[in-house]
């Protein structure tokens, strides 16, 4: 490694180490050493320090450890007149900041300066990044729509520069991190200067303004090791393998560096990123850390991002359709206010609907667009509000009916992907707007069609050989084919009704989470979806059409060997071969035994609750204690990786109002605490099941959070409710 970058990553080290001893000496002496600390939403207490070595920073006196722990891995600063391998000692000492950054971002976070406020705009940047932020982002980690993520650090020489590299990362699809500044400006601030919506929506996120924000993201990538790789604490040679081998992420620093960035940026490398810089630093190729090289330039920044992705070797896919702006994922939360609205369709304002439906192929023309309405060209250019009905025709010799609601669930993701484009709902509930700049940049009615006929061939290209769609902009016209289309739903609706797992032959995998968790498999059937809820039975048969060899699978079920808990030779035999042998048999229809593994992005957790023979549900995002004890963060921590937990399991939320849920345990009537925002949303749905199973009242017997946060206080409230959970058998 170049001495210049050595010399600078040791000494920063030395002073940044200096500093956080600093401040943790004057917080010591102001709040003693057993004040107690921990990152908001996290069970991984100071995340990189915990992974690393396996100690857990609690209190302020953990804290002076951990500046131990940093300081042994520190060197002397390079003599003028020595030269020699440096490589060890850079990197050792880029670890040892990584520590010490992350000490001192606590130490901020307990003096109240996190997440920092930028005095000239009252911009509030994200901080700490939470554990249920990176659940939620788990699916889209996995399913290629999220290949790589940029920490993007300091500022372009211009606002314009830095507005067009981070567009180009956008239409890439990376997570973007900002953090740093070059004497004063940072891209954080040129973008808001350039009114660009940031945040997690438009995956744009600004952790902080300073160098040692970049710990953020950095104890970010670490907790993928922890989350959904199971790589356990105190194992630093495995978590930096898994950061390197399966954490796609990489530095793009723009303008000047200091030693700080320097030695940061040497413990990056150490997690396997490289750095790609737009100045003329010492580059430094292959040694075996990164997958390719470690530090890289590229001066033009018309190039810049391209380097990136080749020096990090993502695979990057791109699907544009042809229309005047940008699309991609990164664009599908942007949110369109009223006061920045062209027009708007739907949304109870005008009748709309949204209809996918299966033709033969002679039926229609591939890739036509037709508008049918009077003068709607002239009331389109006027903007305001207009009826909109979207029929799409799809033929194919794959082609089958269930695909239809498959394909017209897409249409939401179609649009929202298109920047300036907004969707919202679906069927005849849906809502469309698009924003004056789109409009300004050519954004026509044609396009809302040409999105849908483009996207449905890439996305369904093995099912779908012809798309034609129809755009219906006359209230008359938009209301008669609504009828028609309302009779399909309630048809498709019914016919769903009637898929039962008895009913079917096959049941469907999917691996895609093996990329973070290499042992989990999910098992999707009819009666239970995806434990992150996005993939359900009919999703998994359509993309086993649509790419046989990818990571939906079909499961012949063979025989059934226990009625009750949900046991299939089939599935047994498909686990042992699909999760390596970590995982033997399965029980689809229990908690308690050789239940389902999860990885890290399910959306709610069961758990068991002994004193109450039943069990509780906590959905992500819940930031509360639980009966169990433990917050959900905690919780999810303990059943990741692909390992089967038995009394605790990860689920899709709709799975609880499934026949089939927990069918073994005794099924609804052993839920005995919900969280309050959960319960809600499935109040319809459940009562209906709780009606067909005998206890239409358990709905108002299920404890919530405003009831009580732990089990004492629970089981006096399900003595004095006589919840059915009391009066069964015992669940051990």
């Amino acid at each position: 490694m170049s001495k210049i970058i050595a010399s600078a990553a040791i000494g920063a080290a030395h002073k940044v180490i200096a500093q956080a001893e600093e401040m943790l000496e004057k917080a010591t002496s102001e709040k003693g050493k057993d004040f107690v600390f921990e990152f908001p939403d996290t069970a991984y207490y100071l995340p990189m320090i915990y992974a690393m070595t396996g100690f857990p920073v609690k209190t302020l006196a953990d804290m002076k450890v951990a500046i131990g722990l940093a300081k042994e891995m520190i060197h002397p600063e390079p003599e003028e007149n020595i030269w020699k391998p440096y490589l060890g000692e850079a990197l050792d000492s880029g670890m040892a900041t990584l520590f010490a950054e992350e000490i001192i971002m606590a130490l901020r976070y307990i003096n109240g300066f996190e997440p920092a406020v930028d005095p000239e705009t009252g911009y509030v940047y994200n901080g700490f990044i939470t554990d249920t932020i990176q659940r939620n982002l788990g699916i889209q980690l996995v399913d290629g729509t999220m290949p790589g993520f940029a920490a993007v650090i300091g500022a372009a020489p211009d606002d314009d520069t830095a507005v067009k590299i981070i567009r180009e990362l956008q239409e890439k699809n990376i997570l973007i991190f900002l953090s740093s500044h070059v004497n004063r400006n940072s891209v954080t601030k040129q973008l808001l200067r350039k009114g660009v919506e940031l945040g997690w929506e438009t995956r744009i996120v600004p952790v902080g303004p300073d160098t040692e924000h970049t710990i953020y993201p950095l104890d970010w990538s670490i907790r993928a090791s922890l989350i959904f790789g199971g790589k356990k604490p105190g194992d630093f040679k495995g978590h930096l393998k898994y950061t390197k081998d399966r954490v796609f992420a990489f530095a793009l620093v723009l303008g000047d560096l200091d030693d700080l960035k320097w030695s940061t940026g040497a413990g990056a490398i150490n997690m396997g990123y490289p750095a790609v810089c737009d100045t003329d630093v010492p580059v430094i190729h292959p040694t075996g850390v990164c997958t390719y090289e470690e530090v890289e330039k590229e001066l033009d920044h018309n190039k810049i991002v391209q380097k990136t992705i080749e020096v990090r070797g993502l695979k990057i896919i791109t699907e544009k359709p042809p229309i005047p702006v940008a699309y991609g994922p990164a664009f599908e939360g942007e949110r369109i206010r009223k006061e920045d609205m062209f027009i708007e369709f739907g949304g109870q304002r005008t009748p709309a609907f949204e209809w996918v439906r299966m033709r033969e192929l002679e039926e229609i023309e591939d890739g036509k667009i037709v508008v049918v309405g009077n003068n709607w060209k002239e009331k389109y250019d006027q903007g305001g509000q207009m009826p909109l009905g979207i029929v799409i025709d799809v033929s194919g010799r794959k082609m089958q009916k269930d695909f239809e609601s498959v394909i017209e669930r897409k249409v939401h993701h179609n649009i929202n992907e298109a920047q300036g484009l907004w969707h919202m709902g679906q069927r005849d509930l849906n809502w469309i707007r698009i924003n004056n700049s789109a409009k300004n940049d050519g954004i026509t009615l044609e396009h809302l069609g040409v999105i849908q006929a483009t996207m449905i061939h890439r996305r369904f290209r093995a099912i779908v050989d012809k798309v034609q769609v129809t755009l219906y902009t006359e209230e008359a016209d938009v209301l008669n084919m609504l009828d028609e289309a309302r009779m399909v739903y309630r048809d498709r609706d019914q016919r769903l009704k009637g898929q039962t797992d008895e009913a079917v032959d096959t049941f469907y995998s999917c691996l895609l989470c093996q990329s973070f968790a290499p042992s989990h498999v999910c098992v999707i059937s009819p009666e239970r979806l995806g434990l992150c809820g996005a993939y359900n039975w009919l999703d998994c048969k359509a993309a086993y059409e649509i790419d046989p060899t990818g990571g939906n699978q079909p499961i012949p079920k063979g025989e059934l060997l226990d009625t009750r808990y949900g046991r299939y030779v089939g599935i047994d035999d498909y686990l042992k071969k699909a999760s390596g042998g970590a995982v033997e048999t399965l029980n689809l229809y229990t908690i308690m035994q050789n239940p389902m593994t999860s990885c890290g992005c399910f959306e709610c957790i069961i758990t068991i609750v002994p004193e109450a023979n039943g069990v509780m549900i906590v959905n992500r995002g819940h930031t509360g204690m639980t009966p169990a004890g433990m917050k959900f963060s905690t919780l999810a921590g303990s059943i990741g990786g692909g390992v089967q937990n038995p009394g605790f399991m990860g689920i899709g939320r709709n799975f609880i109002v499934s026949k089939k849920f927990l069918l073994g345990d005794g099924g609804l009537k052993r839920i005995v605490w919900m969280t309050k925002n959960l319960k809600e949303g499935l109040r319809e749905d459940f009562n209906k099941r709780a009606s067909e199973e005998g206890v239409p009242d358990l709905f108002d017997k299920i404890a919530d959070e405003t009831i009580c946060e732990d089990s004492e206080k629970l089981l006096e409230h399900l003595t004095q409710v006589s919840h059915p959970a009391l009066e069964m058998e015992s669940m051990i």
